[in-house]
């Protein structure tokens, strides 16, 4: 893999538009000549010389739950996989992580800009469902964050939330920030206790699990402001399709790293991209996803401005799943 080091750093240089068209484009034609199943989808569109960004075709996210996305120049045998959390009965999405230098160089990166050098925390993690189902990218990601913040406090507390409650009321005597990852329906079940967590930085990365009934974010960051006394929640937009992340920061639009891109999709033409600020489906573009596919329509309906985005819901169709914002 020595031979793509050259790509794949110039992916984390990225300072321009006109740097991410270049880079964006060869990561395009090495992924249409390696991963087979992506190749014959922009052969069934006829597109395969695009120009732009814009015009690489984009594979659908369900692809990845019936086929390896994955390069040919890949032996697939000794890899980790990462799996979609999902539900009991649904299709569980794979990714094959073909170089965890990449992803670490991503996830790091971005939280280190966007939130808090790990170093410099405390990292909590609410995330039983993650744990107890195996297999992912998210506890992969916070587990690393737990040992780069080195730390006893740190770590997984599954679902003690007492002991999770002790052990934010011992942080707050050190010079440190307070990071709590939490799924949804374990920060409800927090947040039932009306504690006050107000300085702690709380990291809602989405869904019930079947737990509880679904809510609209807004909803959601209301009960948890209100039962655990903090002014915002932060959300993690990320999935196990992906190796990039993007935060909020306590409003409604999240921010992504200079090598990942959200675009609109048109609902009724697909292939047509949408201006800025109107609704539509959420497609990514996620270079560090070098060895697999960078280029996906996801199921999740946003808005775009910039480098900022919205998430507004999911299609009716879709698969409740790990990792993202849902709505009924």
């Amino acid at each position: 893999m020595s031979i793509h080091n050259s790509l794949i750093n110039s992916i984390f240089e990225i300072n321009s538009d006109k740097d991410f068209n270049e880079v964006a484009l060869k990561v395009y034609h090495y992924q249409y000549k390696h991963v087979s199943i992506y190749r014959n989808f922009c052969d069934a569109l006829g597109r395969k010389t695009p120009t732009h960004f814009k015009e690489i075709p984009f594979l659908p996210i369900s692809f990845f739950k019936t086929h390896k996305i994955l390069s040919d120049e890949i032996d697939s045998a000794s890899l980790q996989v990462f799996k979609s959390s999902g539900t009991t009965q649904s299709i569980r999405s794979q990714h094959y992580l073909a170089d965890p230098k990449i992803y670490v160089d991503s996830f790091l990166n971005t939280f280190t800009k966007q939130i808090v050098n790990p170093k410099d925390a405390i990292i909590m993690a609410l995330l039983p469902n993650y744990v107890e189902q195996g297999e992912s990218s998210l506890v992969y990601m916070v587990d690393y964050l737990v040992k780069e913040s080195n730390h006893y406090l740190s770590g997984f507390y599954l679902n003690d939330l007492d002991l999770l409650i002790n052990a934010i009321e011992n942080a707050r005597k050190e010079d440190k920030k307070i990071i709590l990852f939490g799924v949804s329906y374990a920060l409800l079940d927090l947040a039932e206790k009306k504690i006050d967590l107000s300085g702690v930085i709380i990291l809602e990365t989405g869904g019930m699990k079947g737990r509880r009934k679904e809510m609209i974010k807004e909803e959601l960051h209301e009960i948890l402001c209100e039962g655990l006394k903090v002014q915002h929640i932060y959300s993690e937009y990320g999935m196990t399709e992906l190796l990039s992340q993007a935060y909020t920061n306590g409003t409604e639009y999240f921010t992504a790293p200079k090598w990942m891109k959200v675009l609109i999709r048109d609902v009724d033409d697909p292939l047509n991209i949408r201006n800025e600020g109107k609704t539509g489906g959420v497609n990514v573009i996620d270079l560090a996803n070098y060895y697999s596919c960078s280029f996906i329509g996801t199921d999740d309906l946003g808005i775009q401005e910039g480098n900022r985005f919205k998430i507004l819901g999911r299609f009716d169709q879709s698969d409740i799943r790990g990792c993202n914002l849902l709505v009924n």
